[in-house]
């Protein structure tokens, strides 16, 4: 059995505009729209053509199908990972991670999308050509560039995806994450009675002021500076000294 061929909308020939109706910038628009007022599985190309006054073939002149238009709104999502150019690759994975984490968080649609869809826009491209830029002018070297970019992304979409699909299950289930503690408080006590070290940290954490989303920052912003040290060592010597890490 011969694989399916490899099809994107950036391999594909542009087709040139129409004297009149859509542009593909207004169809990616009213998609993001879409996306994040009701969610992925209420895309459809019918819907959006609605939508947007028009019917499904004025659509397809600029898409071949949901998957291109799917790819053509994710690189959207990737052009809010703003990298300055020339920044140090601190401030590059800092920026990165932040920018993602962010993104994803507004648009918590694509959380099933990011791994599935390549990211082959200018805009994914882009934030992946000055994140290994930063690295490899900091002086890490051969393949540890790659290591290192794969090390800022893994981190990064390791501890957003999760806790972005868990808000979303919250949300259809019509309650929060304060909501979601209280009752599942009496469910951990049951099922947890015999690790006595979880229930203590369990009940340090249930005994403080702090919100639950402000300690799921937190645990990122840990996580984060405990990755970009770890990297720093990672460094030769000499580049440590020429490009040290700020506080």
């Amino acid at each position: 059995m011969s694989a399916k061929p490899f099809s994107s909308v950036w391999t594909r020939e542009r087709k040139g505009p129409r004297d009149q109706g859509l542009s593909r910038d207004q169809i990616v628009r009213a998609a993001m729209e879409l996306l994040n007022e009701e969610g992925l599985d209420a895309l459809s190309m019918r819907k959006l053509g609605a939508r947007l006054g028009a019917g499904a073939t004025s659509l397809y002149w600029h898409v071949a199908n949901k998957d291109e238009l799917l790819e053509l709104v994710m690189d959207e999502v990737y052009d809010e990972v703003v990298i300055p150019e020339g920044t140090s690759w601190h401030d590059a994975a800092t920026a990165f991670a932040y920018g993602m984490h962010t993104a994803v968080s507004a648009h918590p649609w694509c959380v099933t999308l990011i791994g599935v869809l390549p990211g082959l826009g200018p805009k994914a491209l882009t934030a992946a050509d000055r994140l290994m830029a930063a690295f490899s002018d900091a002086g890490f070297d051969g393949p540890d560039v790659d290591y290192a970019v794969a090390a800022v992304v893994s981190y990064t979409l390791g501890a957003t995806i999760p806790e972005v699909a868990y808000l979303n299950a919250l949300a259809r289930a019509g309650t929060d994450v304060t909501g979601a503690q209280a009752v599942m408080e009496p469910i951990i006590h049951e099922v947890a009675a015999d690790y006595p070290h979880l229930i203590d940290r369990y009940r340090t954490y249930a005994g403080t002021s702090i919100d639950p989303l402000t300690a799921r920052r937190l645990a990122f912003d840990f996580g984060l500076v405990a990755l970009l040290d770890g990297l720093a060592a990672r460094l030769p010597r000499e580049a440590r000294l020429d490009h040290p890490v700020r506080d």
